[in-house]
């Protein structure tokens, strides 16, 4: 497996790993998600050349990729996809490892996300990497909930992971 930033020949391949990823969540409680719509095509030049996209390479091609920029103080992860046909194959912990340990290298405090609490590979995924559901998160992360809600989600939680407890 090679972990590097995204590349602009990656970006085809990069809604077809998001939606295929979806597709872990039918038959659960969060089934919408296999149908919501992904990030488009032509969000990720941007987020590219800011070096916030970076991809798992196996074989060739990118089979996962993470999105995760400063955030305040703090790393953090906007989206994690790997595509169905390689997952529980440790590419989504390598992604989530390697973008925190560029989090603590920039001098960070933490990383941040937010995640379904009840899906397996949600928050109990983040819990075993080290991440700790916040009861009371900050302005910031309250925000995202909150526009998470608006646009239907539930069952959401955020999560931190304090560089500090993971030297």
């Amino acid at each position: 497996m090679i972990l590097r930033p995204a590349r602009e020949e990656d970006i085809p391949h990069l809604p077809a790993i998001e939606r295929s990823a979806g597709q872990a969540f039918r038959g659960t409680p969060q089934a919408r998600i296999a149908d919501d719509g992904v990030t488009e095509a032509d969000a990720y030049p941007s987020l590219i050349e800011a070096g916030l996209v970076w991809v798992a390479e196996l074989e060739g091609a990118p089979r996962g990729f993470i999105q995760a920029g400063p955030a305040v103080d703090d790393l953090h992860v906007w989206e994690l996809s790997v595509h169905a046909d390689w997952q529980k194959r440790g590419l989504g912990a390598a992604l989530v490892l390697d973008a925190v340990a560029r989090g603590r290298s920039a001098g960070l405090s933490g990383s941040t996300l937010t995640t379904f609490r009840s899906i397996p590979w949600n928050a109990p995924f983040y819990a075993r990497l080290g991440y700790r559901i916040l009861e009371a998160p900050d302005n910031r992360l309250s925000s995202i909930l909150a526009g998470e809600a608006a646009r239907g989600l539930s069952d959401r939680c955020a999560m931190r992971l304090d560089f500090r407890d993971t030297a």
